[in-house]
């Protein structure tokens, strides 16, 4: 099996890669009988020399690999034809932008493998890079609170050489006496979380959230049934709502009257309530004035994600009353961080914690026959079809 890893073609530049260095050596050293090539890039975090010095081969051409590893999109042009692809395509959830990749890899006889299709049997995603989007995007919505008030003045994660540095510059910062609230339960909330704990900040239950005052920073995580409840009243169920939330609303508002400063880092999916509504933050109760939505659906759950922002611009304003955009030192504004792609500032760490997934989960089942079933799951096209898990996109595919 010939493995290669390509030069991500993908603007705006994205520094990560699919393995550093290390772990190509420690995939090498597990599977002598791999063989790895890499395609030459001067935008990868790891420089070609890194690889080289790793006794890795680098080359100027990937085309007699079977399978191709990426992190982004492969623009149409670039896909080689009768290849094993593995990178995010952007296409599971029907995505406009993307119907070409999905058709041309249909028409090139691309075996097609979505990172966010490598699951186990009950459903749960084995790769990604949430851990490090909630690392980055907690630190972002400290750093935007910090210049909003002129409290202190973080750099940008991008400047910073890895999360080591980042913790570096966490160390200096003094917090306000702040209720800071955390929603989710996944990888993404849990990158957050690490941050909080990193700074000490004492965690307490919803109950004391709600009712308590405190002499000291502390934050509290919710989770689906403490952010939404049943219509009827009755007592809800998180399995129930997960099949099926037209049932429920939200229950967002009691934590928005509290809150000083919120961590979006929740999957929302479709159909389930938006958390607050641009009506909700009009209220004269909402008391939340800076939002680091990681999850970033725009015109979503999180009313005040307008648009996501960028690495270079990552914080804007949200005026509730004009429900327009305004500077994010308005006094009337709630500051908002929604960078789309967080985990490209730390391209150096989450490349490094991406590879030690893929080599635990995804590398063994071409040698083991794919026992448990890895491949088999994952595989969304084959010669040049959908496959049955996938036949849901043959409508998106014929641009129906």
């Amino acid at each position: 099996m010939k493995f290669g890893i390509i030069k991500e073609r993908k603007n705006p530049p994205d520094k990560r890669v699919v393995f550093s260095p290390k772990k190509l050596q420690e995939l090498k050293k597990q599977f002598p009988q791999a063989e790895i090539k890499v395609e030459s890039s001067d935008i990868r975090v790891f420089s070609d020399e890194a690889y080289r010095n790793a006794g890795i081969e680098v080359v100027e051409d990937i085309s007699d690999c079977d399978v191709i590893l990426g992190v982004k999109e492969v623009p149409v042009e670039a896909l080689i034809p009768n290849k094993k692809y593995f990178f995010f395509s952007h296409t599971i959830k029907k995505q406009p932008y993307n119907r070409k990749l999905l058709k041309a890899m249909l028409e090139k006889n691309i075996e097609m493998y979505d990172h966010e299709t490598i699951i186990e049997e009950n459903g749960a995603r084995l790769i990604g890079f949430g851990r490090y989007a909630g690392l980055v995007g907690a630190y972002n919505g400290f750093r935007a609170l910090g210049l909003r008030d002129e409290l202190f003045n973080l750099p940008k994660v991008e400047t910073l050489e890895d999360l080591d540095a980042v913790k570096r510059e966490l160390d200096k910062i003094k917090l306000p006496n702040i209720k800071i609230l955390l929603s989710g339960t996944g990888k993404v909330a849990y990158g957050a979380k690490e941050i909080l704990d990193y700074l000490e900040i004492k965690e307490v239950s919803d109950a004391l959230y709600l009712t308590s005052e405190f002499t000291e920073p502390v934050y509290c995580m919710i989770d689906v049934m403490e952010y939404n409840k049943r219509k009827d009243g009755k007592v809800g169920d998180k399995f129930e709502f997960y099949k099926d939330p037209t049932g429920y609303e939200s229950n967002f508002m009691p934590y928005a009257k509290v809150t000083d400063y919120f961590i979006a880092g929740h999957f929302y999916g479709n159909g389930a309530p938006f958390l607050f509504s641009r009506e909700d933050a009009k209220s004269k109760d909402f008391k939340i004035k800076t939002i680091a939505d990681i999850s970033c659906d725009v015109d979503g759950p999180v009313a005040s994600t307008i648009r996501a922002s960028t690495i270079a611009n990552p914080i804007y304003g949200y005026d509730p009353e004009t429900e327009t955009e305004v500077d994010f030192k308005d006094e009337k504004a709630i500051t908002v961080m929604a960078v789309d792609n967080l985990p490209c500032e730390l391209p150096k760490d989450a490349s490094e914690g991406f590879g030690e997934m893929f080599l635990k989960h995804v590398v063994p089942a071409f040698f083991n026959n794919d026992k448990n079933g890895i491949l088999a799951r994952a595989k969304m096209t084959k010669n040049g079809k959908l496959t049955e898990r996938f036949l849901y996109l043959q409508d998106y595919v014929d641009g129906k």
